[in-house]
């Protein structure tokens, strides 16, 4: 893809997205489309170009404010598309999920010692006979994250709001699985 088409792309993402794109605005997007062009070519995880395209522009302009460096976020986001994928979740379901537990703080720990994107607990790695991996690292968190989620999406027979109580360790109470879907709904639909 040129360019020119990237540039296209953006104005009509900003569009998409109720921004009106000014020449300054496009001007300033150049790192934006650059990183963009090299996520899209690095994003084997998306069935075709075009899907990475749309995908990765439109959540790296909802990601923008939480993550301001371009190349960190589009990195992010190819990872947890990557993950995601091999785990068969939805990705944006998965974003909401980072979005609820760790604000995407990839060093976030909680009150209990869960950690990173996803807020794995530490056990988890001696369960695995991996203690010495780091769940800082967000590709080791988000692999594990979503594995886990996945496992008690299987053990609920489908059941995302069991399953995300399983995740949270609040099973039997809305508040958690409610939060995650509600930022599902207004933050992380898909495009």
């Amino acid at each position: 893809m040129s360019g020119k088409q990237f540039t296209i792309l953006i104005i009509v993402l900003l569009a998409f997205t109720g921004q009106a794109a000014t020449a300054n605005q496009i001007d300033q997007d150049a790192a934006l489309v650059a990183a963009l062009k090299q996520a899209v070519d690095d994003a084997s995880s998306f069935g075709d170009r075009y899907e990475a395209e749309v995908w990765l522009g439109d959540m790296s302009h909802r990601l923008r404010k939480r993550i301001r460096d371009t190349d960190n976020r589009l990195e992010l986001l190819r990872m947890v598309h990557m993950e995601a994928r091999r785990a068969n979740l939805p990705p944006e379901l998965v974003l909401a999920v980072i979005d609820v537990e760790s604000n995407f703080d990839r060093w976030a720990i909680s009150h209990a010692g869960a950690r990173g994107l996803m807020q794995v607990m530490p056990f988890w790695l001696k369960e695995i006979g991996r203690p010495g991996d780091d769940l800082f690292s967000a590709q080791t968190n988000l692999r594990m994250g979503c594995t886990i989620l996945k496992h008690y999406l299987k053990k609920e027979s489908g059941n995302l709001i069991r399953a995300l109580g399983r995740y949270n360790g609040s099973l039997g109470s809305f508040n958690y699985p409610d939060l995650v879907l509600t930022r599902l709904r207004e933050r992380w639909y898909r495009p």
